[in-house]
């Protein structure tokens, strides 16, 4: 089952600013280890549920996991060969906005080795440049 929200009011948005760097969820606030965002995009959920699956399979049911971004943001698409008009398309995706500096994934109980290589795991099915990060050192340039 996807990543989606349980209910929703208004349930088409519009596509917004992904401009700035992230002001909140940008520091390690649950576990020892992350994965920040370097770059801006769309998150789509299957990118998300696809990272977390590696994450976990590679834990071994040890530690504990926390996804910090959620998809909320539905993506509408028109049916193929429509013409324009006749309003917004049926809502096709949910996305979450990721900004450069957002904690995606968290990870805890584990030793900084498999933390880091379980988060190089989950770098791997995402679609932007991420950086392995930890709550007491200061993050490398």
């Amino acid at each position: 089952m996807p990543l989606m929200p349980a209910r929703v009011k208004y349930r088409k948005v519009q596509r917004g600013n992904r401009a700035g760097l992230a002001s909140r969820g940008a520091t390690v606030a649950f576990g020892e280890y992350g994965l920040q965002s370097l770059e801006r995009c769309w998150m789509d959920t299957r990118q998300l549920e696809a990272a977390r699956v590696a994450v976990s399979r590679f834990m071994k049911r040890r530690g504990k996991m926390w996804i910090r971004v959620f998809p909320d943001k539905s993506i509408t698409k028109k049916p193929l060969e429509t013409r324009m008009g006749k309003g917004k398309g049926p809502v096709e995706s949910w996305v979450a906005v990721i900004r450069p500096a957002n904690i995606l994934l968290e990870v805890d109980g584990i030793p900084e080795a498999v933390a880091r290589e379980a988060m190089r795991l989950a770098a791997t099915k995402l679609p932007i440049k991420t950086k392995f990060v930890s709550r007491h050192r200061r993050a490398r340039k």
